[in-house]
């Protein structure tokens, strides 16, 4: 075990490692390259659903991805001697002829982070700075100082609607012969159980992010196997999933839409051995010094292209009535069940 590895960087008066299965998922064709995925879960049936939906996915033609922003936030509160004075720190803050100027000192605190905007919000004389910036191919939280409005680990209205980190929409077409013959249900099946579930059912559960059936299983699995901040899975993990019939209704498009994936190729655990070995199957590893930021925006897009397969998978699980008899086959164990019997 190298333990100067982590000293200083991952983790304080180290005792040991904790070992975690690791299964690879795939291939998953992404905008026209196939990635084969890690991900790191002790959850039976995990990496097989995802990879039966790669499967679909492939089979289909693959899917796209569209990067739609790429801005870390982060948001020091202020207290101001009224509230009057805060209010109009936030006009000479947010003003657009002032933008230029707080822009030439923020970037010189950093060599790749540069700032893209400045959003405030009050609470009495307290004002609230959500600073966003882009920060190269590390995750990039630690370039700015702490505060609740950014919103780190927490599932807040501000990161669904202005996004975080890296924001992605992930789409395919899957064919319904494909439907049928990998997922086995129907397109008309799978629309309606997204309805009934992802949107419907969130809705009523009053979910903020959640309407999507297991993405932070994705996620998270990916994020560990991968060395980034597991933690940061609950707003990496808020997504919307969208299904519709295609084709005068033979087809089905999916899509999922996430805000804020949170990720980064260079720094935190992105330095351990095993983790490492993660990102360069995936062909992240490292900062890409040809395009600054370029590896951390790739591996949003493979996060969200695996939660596509993911979703696909358990949905058409769902509507085919498979999912208690796939986790009873591959999510109990035998050992377990004979020893309870006896």
């Amino acid at each position: 075990m190298d333990y100067q590895a982590i000293l200083g960087q991952c983790c304080e008066m180290p005792v040991g490692y904790v070992q975690l299965p690791v299964g690879v998922a795939g291939p998953l064709l992404l905008d026209g390259r196939q990635y084969h995925v890690p991900m790191a879960t002790t959850e039976g049936c995990l990496v097989a659903s995802v990879n039966r939906g790669c499967r679909a996915i492939a089979a289909s033609g693959g899917a796209g991805s569209v990067l739609l922003r790429d801005a870390m936030s982060r948001a020091p509160a202020i207290k101001l001697p009224s509230a009057k004075r805060a209010a109009e720190l936030k006009m000479f803050v947010e003003a657009p002829s002032n933008f230029q100027a707080l822009a030439a000192v923020f970037n010189k605190s950093s060599r790749f982070g540069r700032l893209q905007g400045i959003q405030c919000a009050l609470a009495g004389r307290n004002l609230y700075m959500r600073f966003t910036c882009s920060t190269g191919d590390a995750m990039g939280m630690n370039m700015v100082s702490k505060g609740n409005y950014c919103s780190d680990k927490k599932p807040t209205a501000v990161n669904w609607i202005e996004g975080r980190g890296k924001s992605v929409v992930c789409e395919a077409t899957i064919k319904g012969s494909v439907v049928q013959s990998v997922l086995k249900t129907t397109v008309e099946k799978l629309v309606e159980l997204n309805i009934v579930k992802n949107l419907a059912g969130s809705a009523v559960a009053g979910a903020l992010g959640g309407f999507n059936a297991h993405a932070s299983n994705i996620v998270t699995a990916l994020f560990i196997a991968t060395g980034q901040d597991p933690a940061q899975n609950v707003e990496s993990s808020q997504c919307i999933t969208m299904l519709e019939a295609v084709n005068d209704g033979n087809d089905l498009h999916i899509s999922v839409t996430m805000p804020s994936i949170e990720v980064g190729t260079i720094g935190g655990g992105t330095c351990l051995a095993s983790q490492s070995a993660c990102l360069n199957l995936l062909g992240v590893k490292g900062s890409n010094h040809d395009s600054p930021g370029a590896n951390a925006k790739l591996l949003a897009t493979i996060v969200a292209g695996s939660v596509l397969a993911g979703e696909l998978s358990l949905l058409a699980a769902l509507a085919a009535g498979q999912l208690v008899k796939s986790h009873m086959k591959y999510n109990r164990s035998s050992k377990d069940v004979a020893k309870a019997a006896s």
